[in-house]
């Protein structure tokens, strides 16, 4: 039997674009930019499929493969995370979990690639000036107090700047 040790990685074939726009749901449809802008905003592609009738969610994936959405997608990675925090009041997360998430947010630029290391708060040092009461009550209720709140939504100032320019 051959290894398959010494075959060459071959990338996908591009997809024939017009094709692909020929037997496309998607490119057919009256509300194509919605349906886009839905992937791209990370919408679950079986709830996506339901609400513009259009069957399974594989035409999505084959039509977002065709049009490079993926690309897209991925430099829009602030917006999921943004709605795990903001639905944080209706489940009941681990503290872990909620400061996983403020440091996942504050990585991520406004562009949703991820920011550079002078771009963030370190929030080891804000948790080292939280007093024993704010300790008690955020890991009873998982509520931040709210200068931590404030300062970890605060930049340090560009580097080799001397300091905070934002405070």
């Amino acid at each position: 039997m051959a290894s398959n040790k010494n075959r060459k990685a071959v990338p996908p074939p591009t997809p024939n674009f017009n094709r692909h726009e020929s037997h496309c749901k998607i490119c057919a449809h009256a509300r194509r930019e919605e349906i886009e802008g839905a992937f791209v905003d990370w919408f679950s592609v079986p709830q996506i499929a339901a609400d513009f009738n259009l069957g399974d969610r594989s035409c999505i994936y084959r039509h977002a493969n065709a049009v490079d959405l993926f690309s897209r997608r991925d430099r829009n990675l602030r917006l999921p995370v943004g709605r795990l925090i903001e639905r944080v009041d209706e489940v009941k997360p681990t503290a872990g979990a909620v400061v996983q998430a403020i440091t996942l947010y504050q990585r991520l630029s406004a562009r949703g690639g991820s920011a550079s290391r002078d771009d963030l708060v370190d929030l080891h040092d804000l948790f080292s000036k939280m007093s024993p009461a704010e300790f008690e009550i955020y890991a009873r209720e998982g509520t931040l107090p709210d200068w931590f709140t404030k300062l970890a939504g605060k930049k340090k100032g560009p580097q080799g700047s001397g300091g905070n320019e934002n405070a």
